[in-house]
């Protein structure tokens, strides 16, 4: 790998994928409070707002209309529709993130993943697993946002998107929180220390070491 092509993009992307109820959103949330320089890729959406979410905070929400012309313009670096709603990943914010250095975090769904690799294969994919699909369905149920005919949907929707765990780079078993975490936080840690990212973090260093490729 030529210096050039590390210095680059020296900084790390994430792909946190779980189906609804894993504590996916939890598990990034306290990530994201013990960790200020990872920052979180804000996604499109074309679903409403939940009860306490602001507009570019939690999506940037927009209309069905808004999203495909955005869509057509070549935006999104990924986009996906899942339980009858759209999400999307801005293509120019990524790229610009990653090329400054900066750790980007997605919470996306495994097919947003499959498309991110594609144009980043060094992404790093963590699936959240539940412990049992009992305790998935109690997790949704005590969310208190979604209509028990929502919940039958995503509990009939995780078996199918967790078939497709072995295509990330990591799993963990969300059974406890702080295990999760810590487990989580692991996997960023060792994903700093990776060859490609020292190099393009340190290469000054690097060179007068005589260990840049």
């Amino acid at each position: 790998m030529a210096g050039g092509a590390i210095d680059s993009r020296p900084g790390n992307i994430f792909l946190v994928v779980a189906p609804s109820g894993a504590g996916k959103s939890t598990l990034v949330n306290a990530l994201l409070a013990r960790d200020s320089a990872i920052e979180l890729s804000v996604s499109f959406t074309t679903r409403p707002p939940r009860p306490g979410e602001q507009d570019g905070r939690e999506y940037h929400f927009v209309s069905v209309e808004d999203f495909k012309e955005r869509r057509a313009r070549g935006e999104f670096l990924e986009s996906a529709e899942v339980h009858g709603n759209f999400y999307a990943t801005s293509r120019v914010w990524i790229d610009e993130r990653v090329r400054a250095g900066r750790d980007v975090l997605l919470e996306i769904d495994w097919q947003g993943a499959r498309q991110v690799k594609q144009h980043f294969p060094d992404a790093v994919g963590v699936f959240i697993l539940p412990p049992s699909i009992d305790a998935l369905e109690t997790r949704l149920k005590k969310r208190g946002q979604d209509s028990p005919q929502v919940i039958a949907r995503r509990l009939l929707a995780a078996g199918s998107e967790m078939a497709h765990a072995h295509e990330l780079d990591y799993v963990i078993i969300n059974e406890d929180f702080d295990v999760a975490l810590a487990q989580l936080t692991a996997i960023v840690t060792a994903a700093r220390l990776r060859y490609p990212t020292q190099a393009a973090r340190n290469h000054d260093l690097f060179v007068q070491l005589g260990v840049l490729v």
